[in-house]
């Protein structure tokens, strides 16, 4: 009889490891050993093992054999590297205000219909007067017309190279495609939107780019322009923590900086537009603005982070000359992070009015409406639709309507409530840009078909 093959979900794959790991669902993967029946992260379940595995002092994800633990810790990956020299701790996380910080997060769903209809009825108030629907800016740019017209391109290859096309024309209609500019991209996972960049400004002299990602990525495309007359260079560093002002290249040649980022994550995009436009200096006049800055007039009266001496005696002045960022997954923001927190304070609201519409800012795009109120599932069962479709670094939130909501409000009214809140926590960001000196809209640059999120923060100096 025919030995049976195994596809790794009844049984394991032959050759491999016979751990069922629950979380996934399936056998593990990892090639085991000549006459092995696990693996040696899983060797532990073997119970003719000699030798114990235990988990990593570093990094207890993994585990190391015992007796090799010693040799293991100093070629661990989790090992901590020498911070790089425009690693400043904290330098763009915002001021800290014990009172505010100190605020009781309340879920959505242990909220009665009575204050969540009062929040409505505040969020409302408070766009009163405001432009609450983006500008339409679905554009193309002919550097990607090849790659959009490739039939070997799938569908989720390309609904990215749309959503990267239309970024690229927005930046073309902005004049921010040129000579002579670093441009920054800010999340930049595996590079691609600066590798669109750079195909459409190969006969452009003098460009560079600046990779910013904190985390190791695979796969990456920069590394097809090693021969080319731009420059790349990736910048492993969390946005919260990274001096601009510090990066080599920008300190030496202070070139003019375009900063770019497609599905900038939450607070991700707060944190670089503090990167971009503070220095968290506590003396103002110890350092020069920023180029094309109109200072605010009104001052928090707020602690600032510690900034060490050596970083203060930093006297070089970034130029920025234009902004365009994909905006996501605002139900990740923080207030302490959050530059439009003055924005917010004009119409009354404060850190409460805020962890309350970032959290449902998640109906906009949750999925919520397909999940039947008489059969409820776990966190983990419940999967967006934007999860599906982008990165899977972009996490679904994990509020649920509550049941006086679910019955009261439709699911449209729930979206719709959802993409308002997206857009107060925008203006925020629409007015610190202003208070700076620069013309910022918001646009949609994609159709909802393609992308949930689709939303186009850009700015430019006035």
């Amino acid at each position: 009889m025919a030995e049976t093959v195994f596809d790794g979900v009844a049984g394991p794959l032959p050759g491999r490891c016979a751990f069922y790991v629950v979380k996934k669902k399936r056998y593990c993967k990892m090639v085991v050993g000549r006459g092995r029946t696990f693996c040696g992260e899983h060797s532990n379940a073997d119970k003719e093992s000699e030798r114990k595995r235990i988990p990593c002092p570093l990094d207890p994800k993994h585990t190391v054999f015992e007796d090799s633990l010693a040799k293991h810790l100093k070629k661990c990956n989790s090992k901590e590297k020498p911070k790089p020299v425009y690693y400043v701790k904290d330098i763009n996380a915002g001021s800290i205000n014990e009172e505010e910080d100190a605020v009781d997060e309340v879920s959505i769903a242990d909220r009665t219909k009575e204050e969540l209809d009062d929040l409505i009825g505040r969020m409302k108030a408070a766009l009163q007067g405001l432009s609450i629907k983006p500008v339409s800016g679905i554009l193309s740019h002919p550097a990607l017309n090849e790659a959009l017209n490739d039939p070997k391109n799938g569908n989720f290859a390309f609904k990215h190279l749309k959503q990267q096309a239309s970024i690229l024309g927005n930046m073309e209609a902005l004049e921010l495609l040129g000579p002579h500019r670093c441009y920054v991209e800010f999340g930049a996972g595996k590079g691609k939107l600066s590798h669109w960049i750079h195909v459409a400004l190969q006969k452009a002299e003098d460009v560079h780019f600046l990779l910013v990602e904190r985390s190791s990525t695979r796969f990456k495309v920069d590394g097809k322009h090693k021969n080319t007359d731009a420059t790349f260079d990736r910048l492993q560093v969390d946005i919260q923590h990274l001096d601009l002002r510090r990066v080599p290249i920008l300190k030496e040649q202070g070139l003019p900086v375009i900063a770019v980022g497609k599905h900038l994550c939450g607070a991700a995009t707060d944190l670089a537009l503090r990167c971009l436009f503070e220095h968290g200096l506590k003396d103002e006049d110890s350092q020069p603005p920023t180029k094309r800055i109109k200072l605010s007039e009104r001052a928090e009266e707020e602690a600032t982070p510690d900034i060490p001496a050596d970083v203060k005696e930093i006297g070089g002045e970034l130029a920025i000359s234009g902004v365009a960022i994909a905006l996501c997954c605002h139900h990740r923001c923080d207030w302490r992070h959050y530059v439009g927190k003055e924005f917010f304070r004009e119409r009354g609201l404060g850190p409460r009015e805020f962890v309350a519409f970032q959290r449902m800012s998640s109906w906009a795009t949750c999925g919520m409406s397909r999940v039947s109120h008489a059969h409820k599932k776990s966190l983990q069962e419940i999967v967006s639709i934007t999860e599906e479709e982008e990165e899977a670094e972009h996490e679904g939130s994990d509020e649920t309507i509550p049941d006086n909501l679910n019955s009261a409000v439709s699911a449209e009214e729930r979206e719709h409530i959802g993409r308002l809140c997206k857009t107060l926590i925008d203006h925020g960001r629409l007015h610190y840009l202003q208070q700076r000196g620069f013309k910022s809209n918001l646009r949609y640059y994609t159709s909802r078909d393609v992308s949930l999120e689709n939303v186009l923060l850009t700015a430019v100096p006035v």
